[in-house]
């Protein structure tokens, strides 16, 4: 059914989103208004498919077919006018979400689907931006995207049973786990997920334990692959300080309200792995974790 799909943002997820469609054989028009973020976009989506070459999951000649799906795009407008499916990866923005997808509503033809990469805002407000609110839905994909199962997929107030449908469909095919909720703050991964890193940031800023201790203590102590201060750097502070505050917002309770830690280090411009600090120190090339001089004894 989906014969061209269209991704906004080439960033992160973006770009793993982009890899996956042209992995499982779809066209892909990868869309975003700067070039030199679109050439980055393709030479870590190269690097990646190498990386499945070395795990023996692809070939040198599907990498070669991969890449030749993915078109890049600077102007929405064109990049979208042919699409069945655009999902949207753009910055955890409210106001921008709500902008781009009036813009998508008139861009793309009637019977396109128009999804969300995002993390917490509300399906429901994204679609009243548009004259199609049955066709959006929210498909958020976990990071590092061509490697985790999971697809949460979001049901706005007025997402139609068959969209639906669609895209749990088209997400087996892409070989994920869809597990559907509906549109509430946090949905059910962050809902869950931030009050947990919130509390570990707490925990930092009140002196309860150091950084190493508190990841130690959740990976040995309750079996997590990382520690809630590395998943926070690994997610980016900055888009964990976004999903608490809306959740903060749209539920009122107090332990949603972002930690002042948090609030400061992302003010500093301090947000994990992407500026290279937060709770730990991110050099290229370095093999071991270190800790943030800020945070070290």
């Amino acid at each position: 059914m989906f014969q061209t799909i269209a991704v906004i943002g080439s960033g992160t997820m973006g770009n793993g989103i982009a890899h996956l469609f042209a992995q499982h054989d779809y066209p892909v028009h990868l869309i975003d208004i700067s070039a030199a973020q679109l050439e980055k976009a393709l030479l870590t989506i190269s690097k990646n498919l190498d990386r499945q070459i070395a795990k023996g999951i692809l070939t040198e000649e599907q990498k070669k077919s991969a890449l030749a799906r993915i078109r890049s795009f600077q102007d929405i407008e064109e990049g979208v006018a042919s699409a069945d499916l655009v999902i949207e990866a753009a910055t955890e923005n409210a106001e921008l979400k709500l902008n781009l997808f009036a813009r998508l509503d008139q861009a793309t033809p009637p019977s396109c689907i128009l999804a969300s990469n995002t993390s917490s805002i509300s399906i429901t407000k994204i679609a009243a931006a548009t004259n199609r609110q049955g066709k959006v839905i929210g498909m958020h994909f976990m990071n590092p995207v061509p490697v985790m199962k999971l697809v949460e997929i979001i049901n706005g107030y007025s997402t139609e049973k068959k969209v639906t449908e669609q895209i749990v469909n088209l997400s087996k095919r892409l070989g994920k786990t869809p597990c559907v909720v509906n549109d509430y703050p946090g949905f059910i991964a962050n809902r869950i997920l931030m009050p947990m890193i919130n509390e570990a940031i707490y925990s930092l800023y009140e002196g309860v334990a150091g950084v190493a201790e508190i990841d130690a203590i959740m990976k040995l102590g309750m079996g997590h692959p990382m520690g809630p201060l590395q998943l926070a750097d690994f997610i980016g502070l900055d888009t964990c300080h976004a999903i608490l505050k809306v959740m903060y917002e749209g539920m009122g309770r107090p332990h949603h309200a972002p930690c002042p830690l948090l609030t400061n280090m992302v003010t500093a411009g301090c947000l994990g792995v992407k500026s290279g600090e937060g709770f730990y120190s991110y050099t290229p090339g370095a093999k071991e974790l270190t800790v943030s001089q800020r945070f070290s004894s």
